[in-house]
């Protein structure tokens, strides 16, 4: 019986250990594979980041349930806004420290492919169809010593995007030299440091920030705070077409978030006082490595700069996928129930319909991707989505198929949307607020109006007509 065999979750971020707790929840056998050396591996890459929504939409319900029945557990106060080292140090870690999970979690276990396998031994490949939904998984995974295959009766893939970055070039692909310059160490990763580990990297260069999005406002508020002690460093904020000042700084004062609102703000003055130059149209055909990098765009101007920050976007990996039967959206690449409810073209994260197992469900039987990989290349996903997901799935591998389709996300329509954090969101955006009171000031007690957050209004079109209009 396949149920003699455990449910894997593969990545053991906030989704994938979201995911678990719902299992063992469920009373139902789970096993964690995470390719790093301990739990939450990625958000080590920006634990410098703050998050720009309070604790009480950053926690899944199980896992408070777990954690609050440990008995040692203090819940963070719920209108804090963490750190990303806040969130791993406060949550994360002790999830995955919990009595129920610590033992169903494996660490450096890279998985490289997934495919299926009868109970006998004998392997069922992608054209293989003759029991095909009652066969076992068969994970490939590379460890330290060497290559372990494992056995599941499901998988859920919660592997994220953070290390799929989207290239610097044009068109989806790589500018001529891109790999020349990242050898170099001429490209930076999507979320540095610039006043912290990365500062002497920094300092006195000339940098150009790529992309609109969270990634780029962070970084850009930095590295205006680094030009404060050292004002020969410069700032080029490089967008693919050209600017509109809503999409580029938001609500301001009118935003939900005050935290989210003074990202925009901030953001607005220090292009205003020409502390940070915008260069639009940046279409990236080739990088030159020399002393310095030249960048050298389509429609002839070069730009000669120290440092690239990629703030692009992300995209899923799909290689290890490639032996399982996905039925994927062709334009962003999320499940095909789940594109058109999705799809930014359309949608900000506070359009998107709630969504579970009917929608993430593949013709491969038992197989989901979960959390930001299930979105592809859209950029509108929120962390409470991931929660409700796993929710959802778990039931339905329960056997409880009502709760599995009884789905509810309630989501603002200026839901915070980003390409941060290896693409995903940290939160509904709900105004937070210390106690009863109205949303806060920058300096309340709540205090969210650290430079460095996340996120600012999701556009026009999603959120802030009303701005448009005026």
């Amino acid at each position: 019986m396949t149920e003699n065999y455990p449910v894997v979750v593969i990545g053991a971020g906030p989704t994938g250990l979201a995911a678990a707790a719902h299992l063992i929840e469920q009373d139902q056998e789970v096993l964690v594979l995470e390719a790093g050396a301990s739990v939450g591996a990625t958000i080590k890459q920006w634990k410098h980041i703050k998050l720009f929504s309070p604790w009480r939409f950053n926690i899944d319900a199980a896992a408070r349930r777990l954690l609050e029945n440990t008995g040692d557990w203090v819940a963070p106060r719920e209108t804090k806004l963490p750190t990303g080292a806040e969130f791993l140090e406060q949550y994360l870690e002790p999830l995955a420290s919990h009595p129920k999970l610590i033992s169903q979690i494996i660490y450096g276990h890279r998985v490289t492919k997934i495919s299926r396998l009868h109970q006998d031994g004998r392997g069922v490949d992608k054209a293989r169809t003759a029991d095909r939904d009652e066969s076992l998984f068969l994970i490939r995974t590379e460890t330290a010593q060497g290559a372990v295959d494992l056995q599941a009766r499901a998988v859920i893939d919660a592997t994220g995007t953070w290390n799929q970055p989207n290239p610097v070039g044009r068109s989806g692909i790589e500018a001529i030299g891109e790999s020349e310059a990242h050898a170099a160490g001429f490209i930076t990763s999507p979320l540095p440091d610039p006043l912290g580990a990365d500062s002497e990297d920094f300092a006195g260069k000339t940098i150009l920030v790529l992309g609109a999005g969270h990634s780029a406002a962070n970084t850009i508020i930095a590295l205006g705070r680094l030009q404060k002690e050292r004002p020969d460093t410069k700032v080029l904020w490089g967008l693919r077409g050209q600017a509109n000042p809503i999409r580029l700084y938001g609500g301001g004062a009118a935003d939900e978030l005050p935290a989210r609102g003074q990202l925009g703000t901030s953001l607005r003055r220090l292009v205003e006082n020409e502390h940070v130059s915008l260069v639009e149209n940046v279409s990236v055909g080739s990088l030159t490595v020399g002393e310095k990098l030249s960048v050298n765009l389509a429609d002839g101007r070069v730009l000669e700069v120290d440092r690239i920050v990629p703030a692009t976007g992300f995209r899923p990996d799909l290689t290890m996928l490639s032996e399982l039967r996905l039925d994927l959206d062709q334009t962003v690449e999320a499940p095909s129930a789940l594109g058109p409810l999705i799809d930014p073209e359309f949608h900000s994260c506070g359009t998107v319909s709630a969504h579970g197992e009917k929608e993430l469900s593949h013709p491969e039987k038992n197989f989901y991707i979960v959390g930001m990989k299930s979105y592809g290349r859209a950029p509108t996903f929120l962390m409470a989505t991931g929660y409700e997901q796993v929710r959802s799935i778990a039931a339905h591998l329960s056997g409880d198929h009502e709760a599995a389709r009884r789905v509810e996300l309630d989501l603002p329509e200026t839901g915070v949307c980003s390409t941060d954090l290896g693409g995903s969101c940290d939160a509904p955006a709900v105004a937070s607020s210390c106690g009863s009171e109205p949303a806060p000031a920058a300096d309340s007690c709540c205090g969210p109006a650290e430079p460095l957050t996340i996120g600012f209004a999701t556009g026009t079109l999603h959120g802030n007509v009303e701005l448009a209009e005026k």
